[in-house]
């Protein structure tokens, strides 16, 4: 056992920058997948918790006055029914913000979606006037118990009593309306009402959706949610963020592996006659592999542990969102498990590698065999004979010999520091997309920056003058959008009408092209998804009692609603509803123009008859990505520099063999040193390119394969800039020059007996 600490101690002392950038790349790895964990705990588990607490809707249906919800609760498979309940479109307003609600008379608590009560008390009679607000929308509007919400263009006032959590699909500024608790005294002329459905089969909420179209007619139906959607939506970019961390996790846990395992393999040999002489000595093939196992499962077990125990102390502090989603894991039942089960995955998954490597220590003869006389790369090529004939540097010549001549080992180890690569690669063109959909919206299905929507008392005419006569709006496009049944009832789509055929609306399409003539529209991914559709097909919803037949002639990606949009244009919608009037205005601003301060003036101008909001980025809350994706570059980049220090001494051993020829054929020190810096040097390039060549479309094809999943579509992938690939291959191949040039000008300049031995 001393020998053995003795031999690990020596080995430690030569390495000691490798088992640095060891400790640190599996601290990182452990890390990352820490935080990919508590990220997919923290984006399902909080509405989960929810919408069991609440005893949530599996269904709900938003219909007509006129129609007899009360029907529904005889439906089989409906366990309970919450409602109906009237509801009333409205405005509110607070301390300068505005948000469209759903006020949603509500006698008593429900049992079925019942308000979570997060402050305040919910609705009192004693209070006729009082309002329970969801919690976002509470956000939104910087609103608390005990303040007071007006309705812009009346003299109608509310008072917060209390917000509440709800399982419910929840408020989006432009695209779904917040949601308002009220007792029924406030809802004195209700435009719809909403009933909950409570399943008995959560999974049969289609087929319930279906029986209750069937029961009450098509036209009755307004719009649809199911527990699906809202759960999806619920979990949002947290999921994203979970899923792009476990991959480069994994990815980076793969490539410190093949590290690891090139590294002790190169060590191997490179010290054969050590290895032999403790075989002489009487170590045991077992006790040689266990040198190398226990010594990398330290290295391996001190940054899981030192990664665990951090994210543990200190992950909760993290500002933002990976903060807020650790604070809420650490509280989850299966925290504990993870955070043992993580960290041991990481130091087995290097243990094994370790292990397959180290087993070729084992079978090391207790003889050493003599080394070939002839240096296994080969002879020369007719290319390289007649770069020499032409003049070529002679050490540029025998380094790319040197790198390449030795076929089983150079794909190896130009695959291995290519890996690393590619996921930088992959990497920056993650951060590029992100960037391109702050940079270039209106390439990524936002050409508008501003949505408006004005009262009754704005007609279209005068709307759009309105709007019009601010100095930084390039266009207004009047638009409506409605709830629609796809065939079969199972669900509803939002219908959208945008621009008109003399202006059209600029979509953003990745298929196909826009829509031109009578009947012809435009669909999202999601949509597609949902019908079982492609472009060039027709589709048939219902809107209200009435059909609409569309022709799919282009696929434009939508980043609202989770692709589930069909659009065309306003006049196609008027040609079944001549009275059809435009709900909303989306408005292009000139370039350069602040969307805040546009929308700040619009509605001052509006004098309360405009509700005007900044469209919502999903790039915004993707923001945390930036970190994640540097932090994970970093340790990209330690694994790769573990893979260059081994291609590194692997080549300065392998060439100390070399040193005696090319001393006699007249190469100086200098040259030398240049053959080996040209050998690690054309390594790297190579395996840049390689990166490159394939990092570039998994890259296109894993973003575009989450853009399809999440329903905005396919033609998203952006990737890194012809310049950023330039600075990152040079990077590698200089560094990897600068990094070999100190070994490798100490072994140019060995003294022969030193030389000789190691040849021997």
């Amino acid at each position: 056992m001393r020998a053995t600490l003795r031999w690990a101690h020596s080995d430690l002392r030569r390495h000691r920058g490798e088992a640095l950038f060891l400790v640190l790349a599996t601290a990182g790895i452990v890390a990352s997948l820490l935080l990919a964990a508590a990220l997919f705990g923290y984006a399902t588990n909080p509405w989960q918790r929810v919408f069991t607490q609440a005893h949530g809707a599996h269904v709900t249906l938003h219909t007509t006055t006129a129609a007899d919800a009360g029907k529904l609760a005889g439906l089989d498979g409906v366990k309970s029914v919450a409602g109906p309940y009237p509801t009333a479109s409205l405005t509110l307003a607070s301390r300068g913000g505005r948000a469209s609600v759903e006020l949603r008379s509500t006698p008593a608590r429900p049992e079925v979606g019942r308000p979570l009560i997060t402050s305040g008390h919910w609705l009192d009679p004693a209070t006729p006037g009082g309002v329970v607000l969801e919690s976002r929308l509470a956000r939104a509007l910087l609103a608390a118990p005990g303040d007071t919400l007006t309705v812009p263009g009346t003299a109608r006032k509310l008072s917060v009593v209390g917000v509440a959590d709800s399982a419910e699909p929840r408020y989006r500024p432009g695209e779904r309306s917040g949601l308002v608790w009220a007792l029924p005294a406030a809802v004195p002329a209700p435009d719809g009402q909403v009933v909950g459905l409570r399943l008995g089969d959560p999974g049969d909420s289609g087929y319930a959706v279906q029986r209750a179209v069937t029961e009450l007619g098509a036209g009755a139906i307004g719009e649809v949610a199911t527990w699906q959607q809202a759960r999806a939506e619920a979990q949002g970019d947290n999921r994203l963020l979970g899923q792009v961390l476990g991959l480069f996790g994994l990815g980076a846990l793969v490539a410190a592996g093949f590290a690891v395992h090139g590294a002790i393999a190169t060590r191997i040999r490179g010290h054969l006659r050590d290895l032999s002489v403790l075989k002489a000595i009487g170590f045991t093939p077992g006790q040689v592999v266990r040198v190398f196992l226990v010594q990398h499962l330290v290295y391996a077990l001190l940054g899981a542990v030192a990664a665990a125990a951090l994210t543990e102390a200190l992950g909760a502090a993290v500002p933002g969102r990976l903060g807020d989603a650790v604070g809420v894991w650490q509280g989850l039942p299966g925290h504990t498990a993870a955070l043992f089960a993580v960290p041991a995955g990481a130091v087995l998954f290097i243990g094994a590698t370790t292990g397959l490597a180290a087993w070729r220590a084992g079978r090391v003869p207790p003889v050493p065999v003599p080394r070939p006389a002839a240096p296994p790369a080969g002879r020369l090529t007719g290319l390289a004979r007649w770069a020499l004939g032409a003049r070529v540097p002679p050490a540029l010549v025998l380094g790319w010999h040197k790198a390449f001549g030795r076929r089983s080992r150079s794909p190896v180890a130009v695959g291995r520091l290519a890996l690393p690569l590619l996921l930088i690669v992959v990497a920056l063109s993650a951060w590029t997309t992100i960037e391109r959909f702050h940079s270039s919206p209106e390439r990524m299905g936002m050409p508008t920056a501003l949505g408006v929507r004005a009262d009754a008392s704005l007609d279209e005419g005068g709307a759009r003058a309105l709007l019009e006569r601010d100095p930084q709006v390039a266009a207004a496009y009047p638009g409506v959008e409605v709830a629609a049944l796809v065939p079969g009832q199972t669900a509803t789509i939002a219908l959208r009408g945008l621009g008109t055929r003399a202006e059209p609306y600029p979509f953003s399409l990745a298929e196909g092209r826009a829509a031109r003539a009578p009947g012809e529209a435009v669909a999202g991914q999601g949509l597609l998804d949902l019908l079982h559709v492609r472009v060039g097909d027709w589709v048939r919803m219902t809107v209200g009692d009435r059909p609409q037949i569309l022709h799919i002639v282009g696929r434009s990606i939508e980043p609202e609603n989770a692709g589930r949009v069909i659009s065309t244009s306003l006049d196609t919608l008027r040609a079944g509803d001549p009275d059809l009037r435009p709900s909303r205005y989306q408005l292009r601003l000139e370039p350069g123009a602040d969307p805040d301060t546009v929308a700040a003036r619009l509605a001052s101008a509006g004098r309360g008859h405009l509700d005007v909001h900044t469209v919502t980025n999903p790039a915004d809350g993707l923001s945390p990505l930036r970190a994640v994706v540097l932090g994970l570059i970093v340790i990209l980049a330690l694994i790769g520099l573990i893979e260059l220090l081994t291609a590194i001494g692997g080549t300065v051993r392998e060439g100390e063999r070399d040193l005696l020829a090319l001393k006699a054929i007249g190469l100086s020190p200098r040259q030398i040193t240049a053959v080996t810096v040209t050998a690690t040097a054309a390594t790297a390039l190579v395996a840049v390119l390689l990166a490159m060549a394939l990092g570039l479309p998994l890259a296109h094809w894993l973003i575009d394969a989450q853009g399809r999943s999440s329903g905005i579509g396919a033609g998203i992938a952006q990737g890194p800039s012809p310049l950023l690939l330039l600075l990152l291959g040079a990077a590698a191949v200089l560094g990897a020059a600068a990094l070999a040039a100190l070994p490798a000008a100490r072994a140019a300049r060995r003294r022969l007996a030193d030389t000789l031995g190691a040849v021997a």
